[in-house]
């Protein structure tokens, strides 16, 4: 891969992605000619230091939580009310450096001080690298759920320095494969092929296959949100952006019940199998591309059985929570599901008769 690759997210407000090594300084350009003043949201400890490349800008410093808890109400009204004493106005910027909770809650941030001004990500992360930071999605968590609060709010671009991922706990590089073999599952099976022929090449920071996994996966968010921002559907039955959600239903409620001790692209993982699960039962799927599921999340180390973390949880906790997803349509609840490789397609109303088979599947209870 050469020092940077450049993916285009096409629509209303066209943007770039910007991959490669040490392409940190690329972040003036995507700023912009006319920006001056800079509001930058990160975390207290983030490994990545921007000051080098903010240095022509009046920066206006928004430290926030990290993790989910920096996804509240209450942290973004500090953070108004703290661009409010600034004067911070129209033509100024945010950037968020950061994970995904960083890039959500930096996002929403930026769509809702003055109805909108400019935003760039900087994902540090491989996990917000290849979602959180691409498609204009941003939010906040309420006591209801995750992600309950929100709005769409696209960048002015996001910088991805693969060099910051060498910076990752290994936990956390295992984490993010989840959404990157979601990708390969949905719309990108060669994804699914190189993790298969060298998992441990998958999983090193340094590797051509890691770079060119992110690639993909930008590359996929970039081909769906371009065509179907506000998931209102794709055409001849697909899914559009719903797509992307696949695994998602589930994993929103794990974390919440489990006071988000179980990382996001864990809980991915175990929506995953338990979709496949729920798709092979309902004779959409077929046995084989079922138990890849299983083999290749084992393959980098992401579970595929539910954790220690939900032992206190009862299947009743999973659904209540699941009932007020993005994606349920009053009391119908909708989850995207395969019919083959690449093939998602939105599985409507299933009984909840199978949804308890496919999750006690998931729990080893049926095995």
């Amino acid at each position: 891969m050469s020092r940077a690759r450049t993916v285009r997210v096409a629509g209303a407000a066209p943007y770039d992605v910007v991959i490669g090594r040490g392409v940190l300084d690329r972040l003036p350009d995507l700023l912009g000619p006319h920006v001056r003043r800079v509001a930058l949201v990160r975390t207290p400890d983030v490994a990545v230091d921007l000051s080098a490349h903010l240095g022509g800008y009046d920066v206006l410093d928004l430290p926030v939580p990290d993790g989910e808890a920096a996804k509240s109400a209450h942290v973004v009204a500090q953070c108004w009310e703290r661009l409010g004493e600034a004067g911070f106005t129209r033509s100024d910027a945010v950037v968020t450096v950061g994970g995904g909770a960083t890039t959500d809650v930096g996002g929403f941030i930026a769509a809702t001080w003055l109805r909108g001004v400019r935003v760039v990500h900087v994902p540090t992360s491989l996990l917000a690298m290849v979602d959180a930071a691409v498609g204009g999605k941003t939010g906040i968590d309420t006591g209801a759920g995750k992600n309950l609060v929100g709005a769409f709010h696209e960048p002015a671009g996001v910088l991805c320095d693969l060099d910051v991922l060498a910076t990752l706990p290994r936990e956390e590089l295992i984490s993010g494969l989840g959404e990157v073999i979601k990708c390969g599952f949905i719309a990108d099976p060669a994804i699914l092929d190189l993790i298969e022929a060298d998992p441990a090449a998958a999983l090193d920071p340094a590797s051509a296959e890691l770079a060119e996994l992110v690639e993909r996966s930008i590359t996929v968010k970039a081909q769906v949100v371009a065509v179907d921002l506000k998931e209102t559907g794709g055409a001849d039955g697909h899914p559009g952006r719903e797509a992307l959600n696949y695994g998602h239903t589930l994993a929103h409620a794990i974390e919440k019940v489990s006071r988000y001790s179980v990382r996001h692209g864990e809980a991915v993982a175990l929506g995953m199998v338990f979709v496949a699960a729920l798709a092979r039962r309902a004779d959409l799927l077929d046995e084989a591309t079922a138990a890849r599921h299983t083999a290749i999340l084992e393959a980098v180390g992401l579970p595929t059985s539910a954790s220690e973390a939900l032992a206190e949880s009862s299947f009743d906790d999973l659904l209540a929570v699941m009932r007020v997803d993005k994606k349920a349509r009053g009391a119908t609840l909708r989850f995207v599901v395969l019919e083959a490789l690449a093939k998602p397609v939105v599985f409507s109303g299933p009984s909840e008769d199978l949804l308890r088979e496919s999750y006690a599947e998931l729990t080893g209870e049926s095995r």
